[in-house]
């Protein structure tokens, strides 16, 4: 089983990319927080998974032409997609979980909407564990949240006050993608493990070239397929955008510094690989690299692709530099370093030249 190992940091100089909403007790009512991880040593910003998936799923819809994107259902106080990894991307990589729904009035809404045209039916209870996992992004250190105050004063009368939580930081989060699970669906019978109910096996069934995995009980897209979703997805991720103030405190939430590899098995290689100095500032910790490198360079099946912003921390990159024109003469794994978008455009050309690796 070979995974899609990586690791990302976003440079957030003036931020508030995962907001929390209204927080009580403060001198204005309508005080804006931000999330955060309080610890003893301080406040840690962060944006949640489910925000950071959103801002891909959304990239991905709008920036990649043939990517095809589940439509949304919303029935009394539940939401969810289609549930058909067979037609849409995003059910596959991302997962899903769909009942069907069995009171009169959620059977007579779903009968009056008309969006409802091409929904796949839905004969059993169906989960998807998603392939793609991401992390929280947190802030590599604790940092004081700053308050901005401001005023609504284009109108007659008292100007009405508001306020909230920027702050600065640099968020560094971790990503793994099962490639083995992508375009793989099962029929188990198991809570969590049905991926198909009679409906979606019959579909699959009509997919030309598809693979039946008996002993798996599990059913498989032709390669070619699996693979242009999973290109997709990192074509997606060279252009993410996203978050939440964007018109107040712009920030660019494509990644200044990614590590990816291929890498057999899921462990993750890369996270203890990026910390903070004493300053609270992005630092690689090369023994720590070095380490990982050695321990797992049986798993690896691709270079090490690293993605880095030029201005974005140039001394630590000059250090870091060094470190891998040594590495390289080594019998070590080789490092790829580019600008994030190239990087990730060289690991989308990479799975066309190793479609084995989804095996």
């Amino acid at each position: 089983m070979a995974f899609v190992t990586g690791l990302l940091l976003i440079d957030a100089p003036a931020s508030a990319l995962n907001n929390l909403g209204s927080i009580p007790g403060e001198r204005e009512d309508n005080t804006v927080g931000v999330k955060v991880i309080k610890t003893r040593e301080g406040s840690y910003p962060y944006v949640s998974a489910q925000a950071f998936r959103y801002w891909l799923r959304t990239t991905l819809e709008k920036r990649v032409p043939d990517w095809k994107a589940a439509p949304v259902y919303r029935e009394e106080k539940v939401a969810y997609t289609d549930a058909n990894p067979i037609s849409y991307w995003d059910d596959d990589l991302f997962g899903y979980m769909r009942a069907p729904g069995k009171r009169e009035t959620a059977r007579a809404q779903r009968a009056a909407d008309t969006s409802r045209t091409n929904e796949t039916e839905t004969t059993d209870t169906i989960t998807r564990a998603a392939p793609f996992r991401a992390s929280t992004l947190v802030s590599i250190a604790p940092v004081s949240l700053t308050s901005d105050f401001g005023t609504m004063s284009r109108h007659e009368g008292n100007p009405v006050p508001h306020e909230h939580q920027f702050y600065r930081t640099t968020l560094k989060g971790l990503f793994s993608l099962d490639l083995s699970a992508c375009g793989t669906f099962s029929y188990r019978n198991r809570t969590g493990f049905r991926n198909l109910d009679d409906v979606r096996i019959r579909q699959m069934q009509d997919v030309p070239g598809h693979e039946h995995l008996e002993a798996e009980k599990s059913y498989r897209l032709p390669r070619e397929q699996r693979v242009r979703r999973v290109q997709a997805l990192f074509e997606g991720l060279a252009q993410i955008e996203g978050g939440a103030r964007q018109t107040l405190h712009y920030t660019d939430v494509s990644p200044a510094l990614i590590f990816a590899a291929i890498t057999r098995g899921g462990n993750h290689i890369f996270h203890h690989a990026v910390g903070a100095n004493r300053q609270g500032q992005p630092e690689i910790k090369l023994p720590a690299l070095a380490e990982a490198l050695n321990v797992y360079r049986d798993t690896l099946l691709s270079p090490v692709y690293v993605g880095w912003v030029q201005g974005y921390l140039d001394e630590e990159r000059a250090k870091f530099e060094a470190f891998v024109t040594q590495h390289n003469q080594s019998d070590a794994p080789i490092f790829e370093i580019g600008h994030p978008r190239s990087v990730l455009h060289a690991l989308v050309e990479a799975f066309g030249q190793h479609p084995d690796w989804l095996d």
